[in-house]
């Protein structure tokens, strides 16, 4: 085995002491996050054009999808804490992309609605996410191209899990994390 090899393989190998090492570059976790930044520094160059903010960016996306979201339910399609959706929403509003009416069935809710010019900068700004994908996957031979969404996608699946998991069985350090306590027990210990 090369050194880089073993590097690589004690690198993604589980914490066994506190001497354990992560380097960035052998960080899934880094390296994903940096690719993200990546992204939205591009996408955001790109979109800001049209005066636009990646914050908007989502929301647009998720509405030329299903128009009409509430507010609640459009915090879940993007994955935003609602007092962020209300902060970017009011952005949108002023901007006349959007706009908000009481929902009609359930007074305590806000539908979310495109204005025409909303809808409009689905043409102009969806060749922009193309564009920027298409930059950030060149020199990917086409055929890993779905391997790559795939096990993006199983990252994603994993750690929803273990967040479900933690949410039940907290972990309190790494040293513990094998040794789970039901949340509830958890609570009622002295």
């Amino acid at each position: 085995m090369t050194t880089k090899a073993a590097a690589s393989k004690v690198a993604i190998s589980p914490a066994r002491n506190s001497a354990a090492v992560l380097p960035p570059d052998q960080s899934v976790g880094y390296l994903v996050r940096e690719a993200h930044r990546a992204f939205l520094r591009a996408l955001g160059a790109r979109v800001s054009r049209h005066r636009v903010s990646v914050g908007m960016w989502y929301f647009l996306r998720a509405l030329w999808e299903e128009d009409g979201l509430t507010q609640r339910e459009l915090s879940r399609r993007v994955s935003m804490m609602e007092p962020t959706t209300a902060t970017a929403l009011e952005s949108m509003e002023r901007r006349g992309l959007i706009s908000r009416t009481r929902n009609a069935k359930d007074r305590r809710k806000v539908n979310i609605r495109l204005t025409e010019e909303g809808r409009r900068l689905r043409e102009v700004l969806l060749p922009y996410a193309i564009e920027v994908n298409r930059v950030a996957l060149a020199g990917i031979p086409g055929r890993q191209i779905p391997l790559l969404r795939e096990q993006l996608a199983r990252i994603k699946r994993n750690l929803g899990a273990d967040a479900l998991a933690d949410a039940e069985f907290p972990r309190h350090n790494p040293a513990t994390a094998g040794r789970r306590t039901p949340l509830r027990e958890a609570r009622h210990k002295d």
